[in-house]
């Protein structure tokens, strides 16, 4: 108890101490509100997905495995086109700049979260367990298989999230866009066979090896199409995601929906998932103009009628769609002003089909929170990721993890040529 208790201390008085690092002259590339600054932790380390912060400051990241050509990203050549456990530290006084790394190969994944003794990282089909050993950087050992059997393809994002009571969260998201076995048949499946295994998020014990998917676990929620930002939030007791809502109304249904609306429609969801909701996928989407879930063309809808959607679970926030919502974190760090603390920052990946539109997304954005719910409207934290190109291929980054680390600061993951950014605050509080 007395160990633990000096632990929490130190990581206190670490979070409200200001970091004498200096920043990047340029901010790494990106623009901040003022006050704020970043400083290039690690450079082109690979596919960097999801990341977590450990109490002595060392950042964990899951490197995902790429099959993928793409021309932009210099990095997927050799060692750092493989997926890997990726674990960095800063050993030169604090200058926020990783100088050492250990890299634990893997077939690549997504998430990655940190409890007491063990890190957990997800990989499509499976969750490993590795031991964290004090004093050293890094995992001890060969990994165990917590969980095994998650469907392959579709989307292969699995997230997690760890609770307070020895529960593991997994989001399992969606194989197809609107549960259509066949991609010519303008009807959805009903009922969506996808249902009992995908498209929804899924609760496990942390300390037990062997389970699979689904049947060892409990099916927290359902209808979520592919919640890629999960969070377990201490403070508010319950569980929250951003997850990327359905693509091609227009597309699919030129009679129902504009190419406008096919741009706007549907909302990109921010929300507290509860033990045992409906968020509506596929029977229904979250229409931002109206606030309201409706009935998909798929299963009769024509952009008004709600029919089996009323009574489905709203989000907090409806976001712009097809922004792509990648990571979510609560800020829990004392080091930025007050009105950050309790907020919740998400990280969004940037858009492919937003046309005639413009591409957008490709930023991180901020929620004010109090009394356990947003106050107020979302603001942009964080741009410039892509250097004014707002393409996939063309982007020069794309922002896919966020993790606090134990002095306060934001750390912000990208993809497109493994960056990682610290962000402090050095204004003013």
């Amino acid at each position: 108890m007395i160990k633990h208790a000096l632990l929490i201390l130190a990581a206190l008085l670490v979070s409200r101490s200001s970091p004498s690092v200096e920043c990047d002259p340029d901010d790494g590339g990106i623009s901040l509100p003022t006050g704020f600054c970043a400083i290039v932790f690690a450079d082109e380390v690979g596919v960097t997905r999801h990341l977590a912060v450990a109490r002595n400051g060392d950042v964990y990241v899951n490197l995902e495995a790429t099959d993928r050509p793409n021309p932009s990203n210099t990095q997927l050549r050799g060692p750092r086109a493989r997926g890997a456990l990726l674990v960095l530290r800063d050993t030169t006084g604090g200058d926020g700049r990783a100088d050492v790394e250990v890299r634990l190969p893997h077939t690549g994944g997504t998430g990655v979260a940190l409890g007491e003794q063990y890190a957990y990282v997800s990989l499509e089909t499976a969750v490993l367990r590795y031991a964290v050993g004090a004093g050293r950087i890094g995992p001890v050992g060969s990994p165990d298989t917590i969980v095994q059997g998650f469907p392959r393809e579709g989307h292969r994002s699995r997230s997690l999230a760890l609770d307070d009571s020895s529960g593991l969260f997994v989001s399992v998201g969606s194989y197809s866009n609107s549960c259509r076995r066949t991609r010519g048949e303008p009807r959805g499946d009903d009922p969506c066979a996808e249902l009992p295994i995908r498209a929804g998020i899924w609760r496990y014990a942390v300390d037990r090896v062997g389970q699979r998917h689904p049947q060892d676990g409990v099916q927290w929620a359902t209808g979520v199409r592919n919640a890629t930002g999960l969070v377990w939030n201490r403070e508010l007791k319950g569980l929250y995601a951003a997850t990327h809502g359905r693509d091609n109304l227009h597309v699919l249904w030129p009679a129902l929906f504009t190419v406008a609306q096919n741009a706007e429609k549907p909302s990109e969801e921010f929300m507290r998932v509860e033990r045992g909701q409906d968020y509506g996928w596929p029977y229904c989407y979250h229409d931002p103009e109206t606030n309201r879930k409706v009935l998909a063309p798929e299963y009769g809808g024509d952009g008004q009628t709600r029919g089996r959607c009323e009574g489905k679970a709203m989000p907090l926030i409806g976001f712009p769609a097809h922004w792509g919502p990648n990571a979510l974190v609560f800020y829990t760090g004392t080091q930025f002003p007050a009105r950050y603390r309790g907020g919740a920052f998400i990280a969004f990946h940037g858009s492919w089909n937003r046309m005639p539109l413009p591409e957008a997304g490709y930023l991180v954005t901020f929620v004010p929170f109090q009394n356990g719910k947003p106050a107020g409207a979302f603001e942009v934290f964080a741009d410039g990721f892509a250097a004014g190109r707002l393409e996939p291929i063309t982007a020069a980054h794309r922002p896919t993890g966020l993790a606090v680390g134990p002095d306060g600061s934001l750390f912000i993951s990208d993809d497109q040529r493994g960056r990682i950014w610290k962000v402090v605050w050095r204004g003013r509080p």
